[in-house]
């Protein structure tokens, strides 16, 4: 997810493509069961993911958690406008809102506003007191447009791999 200013592309082979593929969906896979699917030994398939893991091509394995099991129902993409912009601004924004946990991305982005969030939440009155919070703790006076979602269509944190 951003901030990485890369020296070089990393160019994956094919079966660099292969490995990556399958630890998106199955990032609890052994190496000897990814090894198998990507027609490798383990030795060197293991070699493969330990370096894509120090170049950051593989950024982390994490648990994907089941908001609606978490009681977190309500998805809410938030635009934000600033009435003023200079780097400083962007600067104490981007530590506000990085700081808050519903929060679960957070886009400064082009066209008629600035920023474009999007938080998991318990409810609506959840909602009204984080967008509270947030647009008293900017360092400008802001204003926002909610959108709030009605059907989750699909999501994914998979990336398409050209092969």
């Amino acid at each position: 997810m951003g901030g990485h200013n890369w020296q070089r592309m990393f160019e994956p082979d094919r079966l660099d493509l292969a490995i990556l593929d399958v630890l998106q969906r199955q990032g609890r896979i052994s190496m000897t069961e990814l090894a198998e699917k990507v027609g490798l030994s383990a030795s060197p398939c293991t070699e493969r993911v330990r370096r894509m893991e120090r170049e950051g091509v593989i950024a982390g394995y994490h648990a994907r958690l089941s908001s609606e099991a978490l009681g977190r129902t309500l998805l809410v993409f938030v635009e934000i406008k600033l009435s003023s912009k200079s780097g400083d601004v962007f600067d104490k924004v981007k530590k506000e809102l990085s700081q808050v946990p519903e929060v679960m991305e957070c886009h400064l982005v082009s066209g008629d506003f600035d920023y474009l969030l999007k938080c998991r939440l318990r409810g609506m009155g959840e909602y009204r007191h984080l967008l509270g919070n947030i647009l008293k703790k900017l360092p400008v006076a802001a204003e926002s447009r909610s959108v709030v979602v009605m059907e989750e269509v699909k999501e994914t944190l998979q990336l398409p791999l050209d092969r």
